[in-house]
Formats: structure tokens, sequence, C-alpha cells
């Protein structure tokens, strides 16, 4: 058995959780923040046999897609004035962020 950690942008949670469940898989969804622009996050926990790790895998790389975005860097507290940038910049976001742990052990009460 495994579990996948998926680290999935807001704007795809939706779409990916529709086409897990339209494929039979049940997740736990978490809210999560993080990143560069700490934006928000989902991440999905689904438990799965061996054998579906491909297809759990497919339908998160359909699910979510990368893309860019224009964003204004907020000035990190404690850095050189001269090193922050105060114009957008262009910044790719979105996609996953995927991870499969083996699980040793799984019990459902």
């Amino acid at each position: 058995m495994k579990m996948i950690v998926a680290v999935v942008q807001d704007k795809d949670s939706g779409k990916l959780s529709q086409a897990l469940v339209k494929s039979g898989f049940r997740a736990t969804k978490l809210a999560s923040t993080g990143g560069f622009l700490r934006a928000g996050n989902t991440t999905f926990l689904v438990g799965t046999e061996d054998e579906q790790v491909s297809e759990v895998l497919e339908i998160i790389k359909q699910s979510c897609k990368s893309r860019k975005q224009m964003v204004t860097p907020v000035s990190p507290l404690g850095s050189a004035v001269d090193s922050f940038l105060p114009y957008p910049v262009e910044v790719q976001v979105g996609g996953a962020a995927v991870f499969v742990l083996d699980v040793e052990q799984f019990h459902s009460y």
C-alpha cells in the first residue's frame, strides 16, 4: 500500500477532488500555505494499492497545470532594501508537488 501526498494550488483543488472521486479514489484534503508566494495550497492525502499509484499520478498530472502569474513580491523583513524588487515579476505557479510513501500499516475504525 502507498500514501500519495500531493500539494496543489488552491485553483486546482476542486478539479482534482472531482477527478479523484469520479475515478473511485478517496482523499483527505488539508488546507496548507507555503512557497515563494505564501499562497494558499491544498494538500491531498490519498491511500491506494501499489498497482493504482500510476493511475492516481496521472489524475493529478491532468488536473494540476502550471501557469504563469504576475506578482509583486513582499519585502522580506530583515533583508537589505537595495536587494528588494518593488515591481511585479512573472513567476510560474500551479502544478503539483507529489510524494509517494510506503505504508507499513493501515487501519480504518
